[in-house]
C-alpha cells in the first residue's frame, strides 16, 4: 500500500501500459515503485470500459500490433490473464462497387487476392513485403535499446559507434538506401512507383498511416509501412494483429497485475500537481490532495508537453529545452467512436461465410489522393466529408464483451482537426458522431437501426480524460525529425532529461508511440544502469 512515510526508489507519474511496465521492470530488478494515477483505473489510454451496462469495448487503443515479445515474456503476462488471436485477415477494405479486398496473414494469400485486380501488383506486393520485412528485421533491435546517443563523447561514443556496426553489419548500401527513403520518403510516392492498381494502393494505405497529420504524399509518410511490419504478439510475429480478449484493458491489466506481483504499489485516482525539484533533482511528486511522495528517481509516462510544460517549474529547466519541448508537434489528432449494438450489422460484398474473424474488421479508407485531401481540409480546422474510418467488431471472437447476440464495435477515426475552425468539439460532437455512423452505413446499410449505445471521443475528449495532448495518440508525431535520436527533441533522447533522477517512460520518448511497452522497458533500463554506474563511483 502507498505510503507518504517512506523514500521508493521509484515514482512513475501516469498508469499507461508504457508507465506500468517501467513500473513492473523496476520492480522486478527489487527496486520499491509507487504509480500514480489520475483516473479510477489504470491504462491510460489502453482500456476497456463499458458503453452501456453489461456492454464493453476497447475505447481508444484497439487492436494489439507491436507489444513487444520480449515484454510479454518477462513478464510472464500469459499468466494474468493476457491472450490474443491472431487476425486473419489484417484487415479488409470495402471499395465501394460491392467489393473487398484483403490483406491475409500469409503474403501468397494476399498477392493472389491482389491480383484481381492487378497481375503485376500481385507480384510486387510479395517482393515489397520480402523486402520490407527484412528492413524492418534491422530495425528491430533498435525498439528495446536506447536510440543512439549523438551528445556522447570519448569512450562513451566509441561504443555508441560500435553498437550501430554491430546492428548493421549485415545491411548492404541498397538496402540502406531503401531505409533511408522509408525514414524519410513519401508513402504516396512508394505506391505509385510500384504498384499500378488503386485497390491495391488503397490497401496498403489502410495500413500504414496512423496518428499523423501529414497526408501520404507528404515527406515521412512512409514509415508506418516499417512499423506495421515489426515483430509483436507472443508468437514475434511480423506484421501481427490481434484481438485481446477482454479488450486492450487485459494488455494493462496483466502488467498492472505483474508488477503488483513484483512488489509495486499503484494508487488511482492519484492526480499529480506537480514534480518536486529540489536543488537540480526530482525527490518525488505532490498530488491535486497535497499529499507528497519521495522517490529516488521519477519517472513521466506523461507526454513531454505535459510533462515539462506542466508538471515541472520553469526555473528548473533550461529555456532552450522548454522551447525545443514547446515545438514537438502534436499534429495527428484522431476521435474514436464506441458502439453498443443489438446484433451484428451486415457488410456490402462480404462472402456469407466469412468466417468471425474475417467479418471481425473493416478499414473504411480513402484514396491516396482522397487521404490527401482529408489530410489537408483537417490542418485548416475543417472535418473532411469523407472521413477515414476504422471499424472493428471484437465481440465476433470475443463473447466476455457484451451479452449473447448483442456486438460490440469500435471505431478510429483520423484526419480531423483539434482546433475547430467554426465552434467547438463540444458543440459538434453528437453531429460528428452521426456523420461517422452515416458513412459506415454506406457499407453496412442496418447499422443504424442496431445501435443501442454509443459513445463518442473527439480529440479534446482524448485530451481531457487520456491525457492525450491535442488528440495526438503518439505523444508527438512521428516524423523523421522526431524519431529515434531526434526523440522528444534532439540530445535528450535518452530518457534522461535536464532535471537529474527525472526520466521519460512514454510514447514521447524512443521508439514513440503504439502499444509496444518498448519505452517503458526502455527507460527502466536506463535507470538500473544509471543506478549501477552512480554505485561504481
Amino acid at each position: 500500500m502507498a505510503t507518504q512515510d517512506r523514500t521508493y526508489d521509484a515514482i512513475v507519474v501516469g498508469g499507461g501500459h508504457n508507465g506500468l511496465t517501467a513500473a513492473a521492470y523496476l520492480a522486478r530488478a527489487g527496486r520499491s515503485v509507487l504509480v500514480v494515477e489520475r483516473r479510477p483505473i489504470v491504462g491510460g489510454a489502453c482500456v476497456t470500459e463499458e458503453v452501456i451496462p453489461g456492454h464493453r469495448v476497447s475505447f481508444t487503443s484497439y487492436i494489439a500490433s507491436m507489444l513487444m515479445p520480449t515484454v510479454i515474456r518477462d513478464l510472464d503476462l500469459g499468466s494474468h490473464g493476457l491472450r490474443m488471436v491472431a487476425c486473419d485477415p489484417i484487415l479488409t477494405v470495402p471499395l465501394g462497387d460491392g467489393q473487398i479486398i484483403r490483406w491475409w496473414a500469409d503474403p501468397e494469400r494476399t498477392a493472389r487476392e491482389i491480383a484481381r485486380f492487378s497481375t503485376s501488383d500481385g507480384a510486387a506486393f510479395l517482393e515489397v513485403d520480402r523486402k520490407l520485412k527484412a528492413l524492418a528485421a534491422y530495425l528491430q533491435p533498435f525498439f528495446l535499446e536506447p536510440p543512439p546517443d549523438l551528445a556522447a563523447k570519448g569512450l562513451d561514443k566509441l561504443r555508441e559507434g560500435l553498437r550501430l556496426a554491430r546492428r548493421f553489419r549485415r545491411i548492404n548500401g541498397v538496402e540502406m538506401g531503401e531505409m533511408v527513403t522509408f525514414l524519410t520518403g513519401s508513402l504516396g510516392d512508394f505506391l505509385d512507383r510500384h504498384f499500378e492498381a488503386e485497390e491495391t494502393k488503397r490497401m496498403i494505405l489502410a495500413n500504414s498511416v496512423y496518428g499523423k497529420h501529414g497526408g501520404p504524399y507528404e515527406p515521412g509518410s512512409a514509415v508506418g509501412m516499417l512499423f506495421h511490419l515489426l515483430s509483436g504478439g507472443d508468437h514475434s510475429v511480423q506484421g501481427f494483429n490481434g484481438h485481446v480478449m477482454g479488450g486492450m484493458g487485459a494488455i494493462t491489466g496483466a502488467i498492472a497485475a505483474a508488477a503488483r506481483g513484483f512488489g509495486a504499489d499503484i494508487l488511482t485516482d492519484a492526480p499529480v500537481a506537480r514534480i518536486d525539484v529540489e536543488q537540480g533533482r526530482a525527490i518525488g511528486v505532490t498530488l491535486a490532495d497535497g499529499r507528497s511522495f519521495r522517490a529516488d528517481v521519477v519517472l513521466s509516462n506523461a507526454d513531454p508537453k505535459r510533462t515539462f510544460l506542466g508538471l515541472v517549474d520553469p526555473a528548473h529547466l533550461p529555456a532552450d529545452f522548454r522551447a525545443d519541448i514547446a515545438a514537438i508537434k502534436m499534429g495527428g489528432p484522431a476521435a474514436k467512436l464506441n458502439l453498443a449494438l443489438s446484433g451484428e450489422p451486415t457488410v456490402i460484398g462480404r462472402a456469407p461465410d466469412a468466417s468471425p474473424l474475417e467479418r471481425s474488421l473493416l478499414s473504411i479508407a480513402p484514396t491516396l489522393e482522397g487521404a490527401q485531401r482529408c489530410a489537408d481540409i483537417a490542418r485548416f480546422g475543417d472535418i473532411p466529408e469523407h472521413l477515414w474510418i476504422d471499424c472493428v467488431i471484437p465481440s465476433l471472437v470475443d463473447d466476455s464483451l457484451c451479452p449473447p447476440g448483442h456486438h460490440m464495435m469500435t471505431c478510429f477515426i483520423q484526419f480531423v482537426p483539434y482546433k475547430l475552425r467554426e465552434g467547438t468539439w463540444d458543440d459538434h460532437r453528437e453531429a460528428f458522431a452521426d456523420s461517422i455512423i452515416r458513412q459506415i452505413s454506406r457499407h453496412m446499410p442496418d447499422l443504424p437501426e442496431k445501435i443501442i449505445g454509443r459513445t463518442v471521443l473527439t480529440p479534446l475528449d482524448l485530451e481531457r480524460t487520456y491525457g492525450l495532448t491535442e488528440g495526438n495518440i503518439f505523444h508527438g508525431d512521428l516524423h523523421p525529425g522526431a524519431l529515434f535520436s531526434m526523440r522528444p527533441v534532439p540530445r535528450w533522447s535518452q530518457y534522461r532529461t535536464p532535471v537529474e533522477g527525472l526520466y521519460l517512460c512514454g510514447a514521447g520518448a524512443h521508439p514513440g508511440g503504439g502499444v509496444t511497452g518498448a519505452p517503458g522497458h526502455n527507460a527502466a533500463m536506463q535507470v538500473l544502469r544509471d543506478r549501477k554506474r552512480r554505485r561504481q563511483r
